[in-house]
C-alpha cells in the first residue's frame, strides 16, 4: 500500500460516491406524498392503478452504484470485545484505529457529531506516512457511511458501529452495500448520484401543497400500463454513468433474487415476483405476500446483540440468497398479463381520487396488449420459500416509512412519460 496510498479509496466498495457529491436536490413533498398514499405494509409495494412497482437491488444498483453481491452489513453496535474475534471495547479500539478520542462533549452514546469528525480529519496532511492515511481513510469512510449512505433522523452523527468495518479496510468491498442500503428506511441524503444528476435543475413548485398532492394523485390515478416505464435502465446514456462493477454477472444475478435485506436489526424482504415487468417479464397473479411487519420494530435499539445469531434466518436466506433467483420468460413488451389485470380490478385499491375528479376509468376496458403478452407463470426458484408464509409471525400495525431512491424524481420530468416508481 506504501507505494499506491489512492489503493485505499478503491478497496472499500463505496468509494465512487465521493465523487458525485456536489450537487443537491429540491424534494417535491406533493409528489412523494402521492407515493406514500399507495404505498402498502402487506406487499411493500405501490399500489398502481394497473398493478405494483417498487425499489429493488436493480434500481439501488444504478442509482446508487452499490454492489449487491457480497456479506451481509451486519454484526453489533457497540460490544465488539464480546462479539468479535480481535475486537476492543469500543472507545480503545476508536483510539487505536482513528488515533485519537473525542471529547465527551462531542459524543452522544455511541455516536460522533460529525463536526468533530470534519474538523479532526478534514484534510490528511502532506507528506504523511501511511498509518496516518489509514486513520484519515477510515474515519473518513465512516464520516461516508454514516452521514449519506446510512444518516439517521439527525444527519449529523457518525455511530462507531463500523469500527469494525474500518479496522479490514481491504474487506470494505466485500460487503452487499446495496442490500444494506436498500434495507435502512432512512433514506439517503440528495446529493448527485450518476443517473439522479440529471435531475438537480428540477425545481418544483412552491404554491401550496395541499392542491399539488390532488394533481399528483390524480395523475397517477390516470396513468396507464403502457405509460409506465417498466425497464427505464436501457438507453445507452444510462449505461455510460454507471458505476461498471454493478453490472457484473455475479451482482446482476440477484436483481431476481427473493431474499431477505440486512442492515444489522433492520430486515427487510426483497418480493420481487410481485414487480416481474420491472425485470422484463409478464405478470402473472402474485402469490400472497410475505408478511414481515413484525420485523419493523427491530433497529438495534434495547441491548446490543450481535444480530447474525439473534436474527440467524433471516441472515441464512442471504447467505443461500443465490438459491432464490427467479427464472421466468423474458419478453420484449413487459408488463401485467390480462388475468392478472382482471384481479387487480377485482382485489385492488387502484384509485384514490374521488370519482367527480377522476372521471371514473374504472369501466375502461383491459388494453389488448395486456392480452397479447399471455397469462404468464408463477416464476420457479429451487428453494422453497414459499413456506415462509406460513411461518411468518403476524403483523403489528406500525406508521409507514417509504424509502425512495433519488431516481423518484424521474416522474417529475417536463412531459409526465412515466417512471419506475
Amino acid at each position: 500500500m506504501g507505494d499506491d496510498p489512492a489503493r485505499l479509496y478503491r478497496l472499500d466498495g463505496v468509494a465512487h460516491i465521493a465523487g458525485v457529491i456536489n450537487e443537491e436536490f429540491r424534494l417535491d413533498e406533493a409528489l412523494v406524498s402521492a407515493f406514500v398514499e399507495r404505498w402498502h405494509l402487506e406487499t411493500h409495494t405501490f399500489h398502481m392503478p394497473f398493478g405494483e412497482c417498487t425499489i429493488t437491488l436493480q434500481d439501488v444498483a444504478y442509482q446508487l452504484g452499490l454492489p449487491v453481491d457480497g456479506r451481509y452489513v451486519s454484526g453489533c453496535l457497540s460490544e465488539f470485545h464480546i462479539y468479535i474475534e480481535g475486537g476492543r471495547p469500543a472507545w480503545v479500539w476508536f483510539e487505536e484505529l482513528l488515533g485519537v478520542v473525542p471529547p465527551p462533549s462531542q459524543v452522544q452514546k455511541y455516536a460522533v457529531n460529525c463536526s468533530w469528525f470534519q474538523e479532526t480529519f478534514g484534510e490528511c496532511p502532506e507528506g504523511a506516512d501511511e498509518d496516518t492515511v489509514r486513520r484519515y481513510a477510515r474515519a473518513y469512510i465512516m464520516m461516508l457511511l454514516g452521514t449519506q449512505l446510512f444518516a439517521d433522523k439527525s444527519g449529523n452523527r457518525v455511530h462507531i458501529r463500523w469500527l469494525p468495518f474500518v479496522a479490514r479496510l481491504e474487506e470494505m468491498g466485500t460487503y452487499s452495500w446495496g442490500s444494506a442500503a436498500l434495507a435502512w428506511p432512512a433514506g439517503f441524503e440528495t446529493f448527485s448520484w450518476p443517473l439522479a444528476s440529471r435531475w438537480s435543475g428540477y425545481i418544483p413548485s412552491s404554491s401550496e401543497k395541499g392542491p399539488r398532492v390532488q394533481m399528483w394523485r390524480l395523475w397517477i390515478d390516470r396513468l396507464q400500463d403502457r405509460e409506465f416505464i417498466w425497464m427505464p435502465y436501457s438507453s445507452p446514456d444510462v449505461l455510460q454513468v454507471v458505476h461498471p462493477e454493478v453490472l457484473e454477472p455475479r451482482h446482476m444475478v440477484l436483481w431476481r433474487s427473493i431474499t431477505s435485506l440486512i442492515y444489522f436489526a433492520v430486515i427487510e424482504w426483497h418480493q420481487i415476483d410481485r414487480v416481474l415487468p420491472q425485470f422484463r417479464g409478464v405478470q402473472p397473479r402474485p402469490e400472497a405476500a410475505l408478511n414481515i411487519d413484525f420485523l419493523m420494530s427491530k433497529d438495534g435499539r434495547g441491548g446490543d446483540r450481535w444480530f447474525p445469531s439473534h436474527l440467524q434466518k433471516w441472515h441464512q436466506y442471504w447467505d443461500s440468497r443465490t438459491d432464490s433467483v427467479l427464472r421466468f420468460d423474458v419478453v420484449a413488451d413487459p408488463g401485467p398479463s390480462h388475468q392478472f389485470l382482471d384481479w387487480w380490478s377485482q382485489h385492488g385499491k387502484r384509485f384514490l381520487s374521488p370519482d367527480p375528479q377522476l372521471g371514473d376509468p374504472r369501466a375502461v376496458a383491459i388494453p389488448v396488449e395486456a392480452s397479447q403478452r399471455g397469462p404468464g407463470r408463477v416464476p420457479e426458484m429451487e428453494t422453497a420459500w414459499f413456506e415462509l408464509y406460513d411461518t411468518a409471525s403476524p403483523s403489528v400495525n406500525r406508521t409507514s416509512l417509504v424509502r425512495f431512491t433519488s431516481s423518484f424524481f424521474s416522474l417529475c420530468s417536463s412531459n409526465c412519460s412515466g417512471s419506475n416508481y
